[in-house]
């Protein structure tokens, strides 16, 4: 098991640009495939992207698709998810997810670890 810790949410407008971080506790990050997803009010919590446990493999929502990155570094067991582009429809917030039994993290059902979410804003 692992702690998620979010940072970087905030405001921003249209067109603009943030980073978030998620860092992790424990010893057993770099084994751990990573995600962000995020909730909208009055929505259903949603996949975002997710990188494999060695950085090798990625995936996306089709409506981030060339605007979001995700990245991680595990000797500072931090992942990343870097948005370009914010559109107000981004506007949620967003959560870090880790699991220890899958290659990616796709579905809420395979996250074993969650963070306690950071609010993204897009003003219009």
């Amino acid at each position: 098991q692992v702690q998620l810790v979010e940072s970087g949410g905030g405001l921003v407008q249209a067109g603009g640009s943030l980073r978030l971080s998620c860092t992790a506790s424990g010893s057993t990050f770099s084994r751990y495939a990573m995600g962000w997803f995020r909730q909208a009010p009055g929505k259903e919590r949603e996949f975002v992207a997710t990188i494999s446990w060695n950085g090798g493999s990625t995936r996306y929502v089709d409506s981030v698709k060339g605007r979001f990155t995700i990245a991680r570094d595990n000797a500072k067991n931090t992942v990343y998810l870097q948005m370009n582009s914010l559109k107000p429809e981004d506007t949620a917030v967003y959560y870090c997810a880790g699991s220890s039994r899958t290659w990616l993290v796709v579905t809420t059902t395979d996250v074993d670890d969650w963070g306690q979410g950071t609010q993204v804003t897009v003003s219009s």
